[in-house]
Parts: structure tokens; C-alpha cells; sequence
């Protein structure tokens, strides 16, 4: 966890709670008087820490141990729902906001800043706000790509041109490099693993984009016996919970992150993949040259302050 993205009295009173400190230890960790410490209890979310003093309670949470962090998490969530604060709300139940990139044309999705649950651990993760392609980057999307920059094209393109039947589909047969290409000339990044697997379980842990039931019927995985890539909007019962598709199934997906140097994780299964292998939290990871006919990519952009 790197902190919260703006403290107020309010979530103080959380995390020491969390912590389970009495006011005088918890207000000598920060280095603020008691008395200081009472006033941002009392006046709640109308009251904000001054800048030293939010980094010091990032540094703290950051470093807390995870039973803390997880308690925290747990008791900000509940005052969302409790006291039905706007701002709560928004942090960590938001409702989708789209856009289209300015350069490739891709719709995208908000992702706001806050705490999910990730990994097989569902330990609790901050992230800061970013958006995320709502669909994976298709092969026309890429052919806008090759003929802007000259990159080269899929080997899967019959004399380097892309076939109408599969152009609304995933491009596959791109390295990690091809993807990272296509991402800065978009003016965008390819996702870490974390901002993929949040925008795939949304802020609670579910299993898979949909909830917590496990239906292949869902995505398209070897289970399917589909055998191929399918268009990237069919699934529409499979969406995350902030709307984007194919979280699960169809194309395994490029990530920012690395494993070890030269290697990256890969996220969200294939149509060559057992259902099994589809849930978000998984790791899995290639090297950077690798391609194959099921990886591909989406990207992914830091939103404004």
C-alpha cells in the first residue's frame, strides 16, 4: 500500500482503529500533539492534515502489517455503506466514467484511486486512479498503428494487411515489446498487474469480473471449444465490475510488470487456457519476445488530478 490519496480526519480515526493504538501513541507516531490528534477525529471529513503530516500517515499505512491494513480497509468500506458518504462512495464504489483516448480512438474507463483486494491473498492494495482500455487493443486497432509508424505487422496479416473477419477481434502474435510500442505511441502505458487485476475484480475480491461463480460460459476459454479469438464485445455478461471486457478468456494480456528482468506477467487466460487458469488473480509470466496466437494487450493511462 502507498497511502490514500487524501486524508482526512475521518480516515485517521480509521487507521488508528485499524492499528488499535490508544490517542497518545497513535498522535506521537505522527508527530502531532493529542490535542491536534482530537481535532481531526472530531471534525471528521471536514478537516484535512496538512501535507507532512499526510505523508507521515502514508508512510505509516504503507508500512503497517497487513491484518492492519486489512482492518483498515474494512472499516473505511463499511462507512461507505453505513453513513453513505459521497465522497467514500466514490472512492471505493464508483460508477464507470468513459472517454475516448485522444490518439488511438479507444473507449476508456476510470478506475478511481483506492484500496482493492489482490492476489490469491486478496491483501489489501492501494492504487492510484487511472483508466483502462474497455476492450483489448483489436487488430484494427493495431493496423491504425502499423500504417501511422511503420511497425511491423502480425505474422498472423496475410502480406501485412489485416483481414476483415478478424478485425474486431484481439491482435495476437505481438511481443511484449510490439505492445509497449503500440502503448507510447497511443500516449498511453501498458497496465501493471495490479491496475489490470483491479479493473478485472473491482474493489471487494470477487473470483472472476462477474462475482464469485464459476461460469466458463462466461469468456471464451479452451473449455468453450470455440478454438479461435472472438470478437472483443461478445461477452457482454462477462464485464468487470467497471465494465470492461474480457478480463477472462479470449487473449492473454501484456502487463508493465516484470518478474524478473526481461520477463512480464501476463494476465487473464486465453481460449487456449482451461477455465481454471481464468481467474484475474493468477500469475502467470513470459518472456519479452514471446508471441504466440493467443497474447495480446490492452493499455491503460494515469487520470487527472
Amino acid at each position: 500500500m502507498t497511502g490514500v490519496a487524501r486524508w482526512t480526519g475521518r480516515e485517521v480515526l480509521a487507521f488508528r482503529t485499524a492499528l488499535r493504538q490508544n490517542g497518545r501513541d497513535f498522535a506521537a507516531s505522527v508527530g502531532v500533539s493529542h490535542r491536534m490528534l482530537v481535532k481531526w477525529e472530531k471534525q471528521g471529513a471536514n478537516i484535512v492534515p496538512r501535507a507532512a503530516n499526510q505523508t507521515a500517515l502514508d508512510t505509516m499505512l504503507s508500512t503497517a502489517l497487513p491484518a492492519v491494513q486489512e482492518r483498515f480497509a474494512t472499516l473505511i468500506t463499511e462507512q461507505a455503506a453505513a453513513e453513505h458518504d459521497a465522497r467514500a462512495e466514490a472512492l471505493l464504489r464508483r460508477e464507470p466514467h468513459y472517454a475516448k483516448s485522444p490518439i488511438d480512438g479507444k473507449l476508456m474507463v476510470s478506475v478511481d484511486a483506492g484500496i482493492f483486494r489482490a492476489g490469491r491473498g486478496n491483501r489489501p492494495t492501494w492504487l492510484e486512479a487511472f483508466s483502462i482500455d474497455v476492450y483489448p487493443t483489436t487488430n484494427a486497432d493495431y493496423a491504425r498503428f502499423v500504417r501511422a509508424t511503420g511497425h511491423r505487422a502480425p505474422q498472423h496479416w496475410p502480406g501485412g494487411k489485416c483481414p476483415d473477419s478478424i478485425f474486431d477481434h484481439p491482435v495476437v502474435w505481438v511481443t511484449w515489446h510490439d505492445a509497449d510500442a503500440y502503448a507510447e505511441w497511443a500516449g498511453k502505458a501498458l497496465p501493471t498487474s495490479e491496475q489490470w487485476e483491479k479493473a478485472a475484480r473491482g474493489t471487494k475480491g470477487r473470483a472472476y469480473p462477474w462475482g464469485d461463480a464459476p461460469t466458463a460460459a462466461k469468456c471464451n476459454v479452451l473449455d468453450s471449444e470455440i478454438g479461435r479469438t472472438t470478437p472483443v464485445s461478445r461477452y457482454q455478461s462477462g464485464v468487470s465490475p467497471y465494465g470492461v471486457f474480457d478480463m477472462c478468456g479470449n487473449t492473454w494480456e501484456w502487463c508493465a510488470s516484470e518478474s524478473e528482468p526481461g520477463r512480464h506477467e501476463l494476465k487473464g487466460s486465453a481460449f487456449t487456457s482451461p477455465f481454471i487458469h481464468a481467474t484475474p488473480s493468477l500469475f502467470n509470466a513470459a518472456n519479452a519476445t514471446m508471441q504466440d496466437n493467443d497474447t495480446g494487450f490492452r493499455c491503460v493511462s494515469l487520470s487527472p488530478e
